[in-house]
């Protein structure tokens, strides 16, 4: 079993020898542009991972990791220009070093290609592949419908947001960990138990980034905390504070997230004083280790030696425990 490390490397190596280069360049600079921002690569190493679990060649897998790498990036230009963010990973995002329309472009480019390395596949596969494939797509638009319904909400229940990011989050995860099971040739009932666990990793990697934006380090971070505060996002710390706060934080709380007229200094720190009163930071984190060990049980239940099994473990800790 070789290590995320190795796995790591060995993507990259190979993502590097791709070409998408093309014609008119407006449409596939700003497509080379994404895919060298870098990023973790956290979900296409766990298609390979998944695929060496179960005896599988990793080269074999290559193809779909591509593809779950491709689908990711064109969220996440698509994501900027919903969410009007014009930074992403240290760089202006896609659509402020171009335009909107040239970022739709190629964000729709990216999803193409995503469909042309996920079918490489051996034929005996290639329906389940592309089912797990296109269901998790579609989950993704209604977890990003979710997310931007929830904007003009103010009745949003935890229950619905940790509903919202299992689509937005956590079934591309899944997705990653079930495609490389498949093509290593795990039963569908092993696939669905590492779908199950990517399930809930990727709940708690949510979660602990909402927490992060709040509460992290900014020399580790590597950004300044409070954007969600600021962008009035209904985040779980949010959402899980108003079920808690006495009726006068309620209201404040409410009242904070319904205004731009706050000093954004004042603003941030008045939310983070009434989410430390009610001890949402360890509630917070009470929950990701809920979804961390629910996590752990379907991983150890996998009919899998138990020796190729640490990897994905420390693989998952790390997801979830990382302080950036």
């Amino acid at each position: 079993m070789h290590s995320f490390e190795e796995l790591l490397s060995f993507f990259e190596e190979s993502l590097n020898k791709e070409n998408f280069s093309g014609k008119p360049e407006e449409l596939y600079a700003p497509i080379k542009y994404t895919l060298n921002l870098g990023g973790k690569r956290i979900r296409p190493v766990l298609t390979l991972m998944a695929c060496e679990m179960f005896g599988g060649e990793i080269n074999t897998a290559l193809p779909q990791a591509i593809a779950i790498e491709l689908f990711h990036n064109f969220t996440l230009i698509h994501d900027d220009i919903m969410d009007n963010a014009p930074i992403r990973r240290g760089k202006p995002s896609v659509y402020k070093k171009w335009s909107s329309n040239i970022a739709i472009l190629s964000g729709d480019t990216l999803f193409a290609y995503a469909y042309q390395y996920a079918q490489k596949a051996d034929s005996r596969l290639l329906g389940d592949i592309l089912s797990v494939f296109n269901q998790t797509a579609i989950e993704v638009c209604e977890g990003q419908q979710y997310d931007l319904n929830f904007e003009t909400r103010n009745d949003v229940r935890v229950e619905e947001y940790i509903e919202m990011i299992r689509l937005k989050t956590a079934v591309l995860f899944g997705a990653s960990l079930k495609i490389g099971s498949l093509i290593g040739g795990a039963p569908h009932l092993e696939a669905n138990k590492l779908y199950n666990f990517a399930i809930n990793i990727g709940l708690g990697f949510q979660l602990k980034d909402d927490l992060l934006d709040t509460y992290g380090d900014e020399s580790v971070f590597g950004k300044k905390t409070g954007g969600d505060i600021l962008s009035n996002k209904k985040t779980f710390l949010y959402l899980k504070s108003l079920e808690l706060a006495n009726k006068e934080d309620k209201e404040r709380l409410i009242t904070l997230y319904n205004s731009s007229d706050y000093d954004d200094v004042k603003k941030i720190n008045e939310v983070k004083s009434i989410f430390s009163k009610l001890n949402i930071d360890k509630i917070t984190e009470q929950e990701i280790d809920l979804y961390f060990k629910a996590g752990v049980v379907d991983l150890e239940s996998l009919n899998v030696s138990y020796t190729i099994k640490p990897e994905l473990y420390n693989l998952a800790y790390n997801m979830i425990h990382r302080d950036r």
